[in-house]
């Protein structure tokens, strides 16, 4: 596959929502499916019926049906269709919004299996510091968590899916490709400018440590192409650098890229790409931005 990887630019804006507070508390969605009114039963039934939202294991209680019909509601998803990926944590899905524009569902379960994997990501991340330990808690502080740092890597100049709005442990972004033409990760292609598309990903964990952010999973298997972009997927556990193991996250994410390329035939060293990531980044970008704990805005289709 022959790609120019062109990096995407830089907007203005410093970072300093690090310590943004995250409410958790009942949501829109959880006060609907209480209600159980006449029309969001209707549509829940519907919901259940489709082949492509089938229940297995209990992973979308009443509350996640609720959230997607608020979703709805709010004009932010028009159609569903079918999964684009499945997973123990969370479920894909390809959508269209009401004007028919292609956008992707991320739902993600709340009995995931792995939740407390996810917990390393997030004590210790001061945005969720006194964060409670059940699996429901957990789970919608990992969504606000993943459209938090959908929006910080975006302002950042990285690629990403851009974040459209989220609401309880349903979160819709920005479909990476068309319907039924999704984007292949690296590891899937045959990557014919393995330099280039290496100094692209460089760039952009630069670009993410400059914002204050540390991918924590970054592989061949987190970045997809398409239409000539390298584009960074599943932000949902990268964590600020004020984590006490952003360190750790990053070694080994600099570890994974670069043998990647290097098998490629790229001129790719782990500790040189530590060391580019770390020594280019602004030292003082974490701190000049005024008051560290505002909050990052509410999110369309927020469930503040």
């Amino acid at each position: 596959m022959s790609e120019e990887y062109g990096l995407v630019e830089e907007t203005a804006g410093a970072p300093g929502d690090e310590f943004e507070e995250i409410d958790v508390r009942d949501t829109e969605a959880d006060r609907i499916a209480r209600r159980r009114d006449r029309e969001f039963a209707e549509f829940r039934k519907r919901l259940k019926d489709a082949d492509q939202f089938k229940v297995t294991d209990g992973a979308f209680d009443d509350a996640t049906y609720a959230a997607v019909y608020k979703l709805v509601q709010d004009g932010h998803v028009g159609a569903l269709g079918g999964p684009i990926s499945t997973g123990k944590e969370a479920n894909v899905y390809e959508a269209l919004d009401p004007d028919g524009g292609d956008v992707a569902v991320k739902i993600y379960r709340i009995n995931a299996s792995n939740f407390q994997q996810m917990r390393e990501y997030l004590e210790g991340d001061p945005r969720f510091e006194g964060i409670r330990g059940d699996k429901k808690a957990v789970v919608l502080s990992w969504t606000r968590k993943e459209f938090s740092n959908l929006q910080r890597a975006a302002e950042a100049g990285v690629r990403v899916p851009h974040p459209i709005a989220v609401q309880r442990n349903v979160l819709v972004m920005e479909l990476i490709g068309r319907e039924g033409d999704w984007a292949p990760t690296l590891a899937d292609v045959n990557v014919e400018n393995p330099q280039t598309a290496f100094e692209v990903v460089r760039e952009y964990m630069r670009r993410l440590h400059d914002a204050g952010l540390v991918h924590g999973d970054l592989s061949e298997y987190n970045l997809v192409v398409y239409d000539g972009e390298l584009v960074v997927i599943d932000v949902g556990q990268a964590v600020t650098v004020h984590h006490s193991n952003h360190d750790e996250f990053l070694r080994r994410d600099c570890r994974n890229v670069a043998n990647f390329f290097a098998r490629q035939g790229a001129d790719a060293d782990p500790d040189d790409l530590y060391e580019y990531v770390t020594s280019n980044a602004d030292p003082h970008s974490e701190t000049d931005s005024g008051d560290p704990r505002t909050t990052d805005g509410e999110a369309d289709g927020g469930d503040e």
